[in-house]
């Protein structure tokens, strides 16, 4: 049996205290795979407590002296916020839930950054009078709701900018966030930045601190990073030579992309820390600048290679000529980004070792109706693979339970952390009568709603 390796030796997509044995995924976190499906079923997501925290605690000593923020729509769970603030992180949030979910993990509202394309106005409320660090204003409105709110309650509040520099970076549209056509931010090219700058300084309840600007997510390109990074310090450059204000601040967002397969790049921590740093001095440098303190927002990065997801094989089904199909007990519910993205993963069988031996060419079908509702295509698994065996997803962390839907009715299942031989619940799993709750019959009083006609 072997362990796979964690960030520091050969490439892995599973989790630092994973054991495997054949290829089988046998343990994480000291816990066995088959104990956990016992305890607690499946679908389940499985968060190993050494990756996530060892990932804050490097994002922490590659970025010292800066600020390290987790971008909590990557897995938005109180327990693991609790671990970012222990671990001396910020938390970016979108929108008031995440907002809720870190006041309620007592993460302390001045490390705490509020982001959104169209906040409204109870959630702006809500984040300055809870004293959120900063608000990262996306556009006048949000500018304008901001300002009245804050002179309202007779505060100043700290906000940044969002801009949006033109960097066209190289990851799946949906999620590439910088180029010109996308709904975030003020355009740098069109002018709007520099307007917005000029309307925050006018605002008398703002306290304009600095930039923030973020070019996408799942990005391997630093040149991507960089280009960004001269961009904004350009528009620094500008703020200072027409206001004669230097703004302290450059928050240049996260977006670093994970393995999700053995074959796929992934660029090192330190790498991507040397990077920025180097294009914000090189910048400054030319614009006769200090060095603004550089604020960065990883999430995928940080909770991804984290996690996994238990599955329950139900069915085989060999359609000769075309494929086998493995279905489970799971799919685009828990995790949509397959269906959504075409999102690829590593899968591997669970809960026993197993001899080498031969594999093929095996479609991994959710239980939902719709054709598209497939976790992995053509995947090796092994031949003998048969209903009741489990299966294991790597790299599930970011973006599956966080994205998560009730479609058909499934609930959700549930998420644990482990970490030296134990296991315990970060989220419950839902019921079929918890997903039911929230429905309203007609036949209830007609205080309630209407009643069928007789």
């Amino acid at each position: 049996m072997t362990a796979a390796p964690g960030p520091g030796g050969a490439p892995s997509v599973w989790p630092r205290t994973a054991v495997l044995d054949g290829g089988a995924l046998v343990e994480v976190g000291g816990v066995a795979a088959g104990d956990l499906v016992a305890r607690f079923g499946t679908p389940l997501h499985v968060l190993d407590r050494a990756e996530l925290v060892g990932r804050m605690r490097a994002y922490r000593d590659a970025f010292a002296g800066d600020e390290v923020v987790y971008a909590a729509k990557a897995l938005c769970v109180t327990g693991v916020l609790q671990l970012a603030a222990a671990e001396g992180l910020g938390v970016d949030v979108a929108g008031g839930g995440e907002l809720a979910t870190a006041l309620h993990a007592r993460v302390p509202p001045a490390r705490i950054w509020l982001h959104g394309n169209d906040k409204s106005v109870p959630e702006l409320r809500a984040a300055v009078e809870a004293g959120v660090g900063r608000i990262v204003a996306d556009g006048f409105d949000d500018l304008a709701r901001t300002d009245a709110l804050a002179r309202a309650l007779g505060v100043r509040q700290p906000v940044l900018l969002r801009i949006t520099p033109g960097v066209e970076a190289a990851t799946h549209r949906a999620i590439a966030t910088a180029g010109e056509d996308a709904k975030f931010g003020f355009s740098l090219s069109t002018g709007e930045a520099r307007r917005a700058v000029d309307r925050t300084l006018a605002l008398p309840g703002l306290d304009l601190r600095g930039l923030h600007c973020h070019v996408g997510s799942q990005v391997v390109d630093l040149d991507a990073f960089a280009l960004a990074a001269e961009r904004l310090v350009g528009l620094l450059a500008d703020v200072r030579d027409r206001h004669g204000r230097t703004l302290p601040e450059l928050n240049l967002g996260g977006g670093l992309g994970i393995r999700y397969l053995a074959g796929d790049p992934e660029v090192p921590l330190p790498d991507y820390a040397t990077a920025l740093r180097e294009a914000v001095a090189k910048a400054c440098t030319v614009h006769d600048l200090p060095v603004p303190r550089l604020v960065v927002e990883p999430g995928r990065s940080i909770a991804g290679p984290a996690g996994l997801t238990l599955y329950t094989v139900g069915t085989v089904k060999e359609v000769p000529g075309v494929r086998t199909f493995a279905a489970v007990d799971g799919g685009m519910g828990e995790n949509p980004r397959p269906a959504l993205y075409g999102a690829r993963y590593t899968f591997a069988p669970a809960g026993r070792g197993r001899a080498a031996g031969a594999v093929r060419p095996t479609t991994v079908a959710g239980r939902h109706c719709e054709s598209g509702d497939l976790l992995g295509i053509d995947v090796p698994l092994p031949v003998d693979l048969a209903a009741g065996d489990l299966l294991a997803m790597a790299a599930t962390g970011a973006y599956a339970q966080s994205m998560a839907s009730t479609y058909n009715r499934f609930p959700r299942p549930p998420v644990v952390l482990v970490g030296d031989g134990d296991a315990r619940v970060l989220v419950r799993g839902e019921t079929v009568a918890e997903v039911l709750s929230r429905d309203v019959p007609l036949d209830q009083d007609a205080a309630d709603g209407p009643r069928p006609r007789a």
